[in-house]
This record gives C-alpha cells, sequence and structure tokens, in this order.
C-alpha cells in the first residue's frame, strides 16, 4: 500500500522489510532509504523481541536534562537490510551494538547529525590532504545493557553512546582495524590522533549546530588509538593529544 505524501514525493517505491523502504527520487532518479522507527513503548522488560536492549538512564530516574531523554525508538535492523546505507559512506550495520550476534532483528538509535558530522570529517581531513578513504566505526549504538558491561572500565554510565549520537573511530583504508599512519612518519601515535581531533575541531568551528564531545584514546596493548566523537549539543573535551 502507497504511503500518499511518499508517492507524490519521491513516486514508485518498493517495500524492503517494515522498518526500510527504497524509493527512487523523481527528480534526480537517485535511489533512497526510508527508514522508519519501532515506538519505544514496544521495549517491554528491557527488549524488543528477543533483542536485549535494557533500561535507559531516564528510565532508572537518572533524567540529568533533556538531552537524556529517552529516545523516540529504534531502527530495526534484519540480515537483509544491514547494509542499508545511512549517508554516502556509512549504513545500518556500521553502528550496530558489539552483541547478541545470532540474535535478528536487531535495533538501533542512530541520530542522523551524528552521521553528517562524520561525513563531514571526511571532507574536511581530505581538505587537509589526508587519505581518508574508509572512517571505521568501532563502537557506535551501545545498548544500555551493553554499556553497563563497561561500566568502571572506561564506559560512562550515562554514554552518550546509548542515546545513538556518538561514535568512537579511525581512518582505516586498509581496513586491518588498526588507524592509519596520518602524517605518513613511519608510525601510529599521538601526533595521528591530532590531525583526526583537529579536523573534528574544525567541522565544529564551521557547523556549530554539530557540537559536542571530543575524547582522544591513546594505545593500549589491547587496541589501538582513536577518537571519540558526539552531537551532544554542548562542547566536551576529555584525553590528552
Amino acid at each position: 500500500m502507497e504511503v500518499e505524501p511518499i508517492a507524490r514525493l519521491f513516486g514508485k517505491r518498493e517495500q524492503k522489510n517494515d522498518a526500510t523502504v527504497a524509493v527512487t527520487d523523481s527528480a534526480s532518479g537517485r535511489q533512497l532509504s526510508l527508514i522508519t522507527l519501532r515506538p519505544f513503548t514496544e521495549k517491554v522488560n528491557g527488549r524488543v523481541g528477543d533483542y536485549h536492549i535494557g533500561r535507559f538512564p531516564a528510565e532508572k530516574g537518572r533524567l540529568r536534562s533533556e538531552a537524556y531523554e529517552n529516545p523516540e525508538g529504534f531502527i530495526e535492523v534484519t540480515r537483509e537490510n544491514k547494509d542499508t546505507p545511512v549517508s554516502e559512506h556509512f549504513r545500518l550495520a556500521d553502528f550496530l551494538t558489539h552483541d547478541q550476534a545470532n540474535v535478528w532483528p536487531k535495533y538501533l538509535v542512530l541520530r542522523e547529525a551524528l552521521v553528517d558530522k562524520l561525513e563531514l570529517v571526511m571532507v574536511e581531513l581530505q581538505h587537509r590532504g589526508v587519505d581518508a578513504q574508509r572512517l571505521r566505526v568501532t563502537s557506535g549504538f551501545r545498548s544500555p545493557q551493553y554499556n553497563q558491561k563497561g561500566v568502571g572500565r572506561g564506559r560512562a554510565r550515562d554514554s552518550r553512546h546509548q542515546f545513538g549520537d556518538a561514535a568512537d573511530i579511525m581512518v582505516d583504508n586498509n581496513q586491518d582495524n588498526r588507524l592509519d599512519d596520518l602524517n605518513h612518519d613511519g608510525r601510529v601515535n599521538s601526533k595521528d590522533i591530532r590531525v583526526m581531533a583537529d579536523a573534528v575541531e574544525s567541522v565544529e568551528r564551521q557547523y556549530p549546530e554539530l557540537i559536542g564531545g571530543l575524547g582522544v584514546y591513546r594505545a593500549t596493548r589491547a587496541r589501538g588509538p582513536f577518537i571519540h566523537v558526539d552531537v551532544r549539543g554542548v562542547r566536551a573535551r576529555w584525553g590528552r593529544y
């Protein structure tokens, strides 16, 4: 069944599943995807269907500000639609919580402003002469249940990752799950992190509506360096670079 406003704007559509609708822009001919949300009220006893999400901070009486209100709903991600693009360089699967590998469908919270900011960081890096073909999201949305497992071990109890507006990222063109040597000095260290952080600072100066957090994480024995980026609406900085 056609949704009349969508039909008028985009013409013929193809239903991929209940959550994602493929449409064609009648003006440009480009393929687009319209993604609908499952209402927050469908989360019962910490789950939507078989997928465990847990309880958000506001559900526990910890509403610090409007920025920490419960999300409006969830994107349903299936095996069939997980590769749906949300922008030129990112897809739904890039932002999924890293748990419950065999449970489908999964559910995701993702803010458009975050995706915009990540795309702009890539543009800024390229403008500065950095070969940024692939920006890997090492951690996007974290369900409250998943986030809770790391509280006290580097994760904040009220982490912005739970609200779909934060991502841990690194330039990883060769897809080896490690930050690339961005300044071409033969080493991967805090100087390469500085390249990424400077690009984020520049994007926030140009687009103050995307202001948010910037966290710098140096390498450990278990992982390489990366940065945290979010669009919380106020400036926040932590870590050294």
